[in-house]
């Protein structure tokens, strides 16, 4: 066991695990944060991502040790109950999460997006959003949403 102290969602958060332990399971089973899921385990659905430094990283497969150094947000941290972030606003708009198996990859890795691209078009998004499995065919309310959270964004 080794002490670690994560910045998540803006707070110091500190917990004993063994460094290798996937940092989902930390965040899923310490720190009580629900928004990551687990879904396949191999970083191959998206359903657990966060974003790390402000990148989008698969959290199943990366060991609480390497998240150390740099901030974590959780889709909990994108916004408010009283203040939803305009992507968290836009999926429920566009009623973009049937099952909400997908949602919380689908808005990290639009965040990610949005923030080193304000204008994405069609295609950047679903490029952005290729590697996230939907398993209820949302694939163009999703699309909607996106679009919608970045014109808000850019007004």
């Amino acid at each position: 066991m080794a002490t670690f102290t994560l910045r998540v969602n803006g707070a110091r958060k500190t917990v004993q695990v063994e460094p290798e332990t996937p940092l989902l399971y930390v965040l899923r089973n310490d720190l009580l944060l629900n928004g990551p899921k687990f879904g396949c385990g191999m970083a191959q659905c998206g359903a657990c991502s966060v974003l790390i430094g402000g990148k989008e990283a698969r959290s199943c497969v990366t060991p609480v040790s390497a998240a150390v150094n740099a901030p974590i947000t959780t889709i909990e941290g994108l916004g408010t109950l009283e203040k939803l972030h305009p992507l968290q606003r836009a999926f429920i708009d566009e009623q973009a999460c049937q099952c909400g198996f997908c949602g919380n990859g689908m808005v990290i890795a639009a965040k990610a997006l949005l923030d080193r691209n304000a204008s994405p078009t069609g295609q950047e998004i679903r490029q952005a959003l290729s590697g996230h499995l939907c398993r209820c065919a949302s694939h163009n309310r999703i699309v909607r949403a996106v679009q919608r959270a970045a014109r808000e964004m850019r007004s």
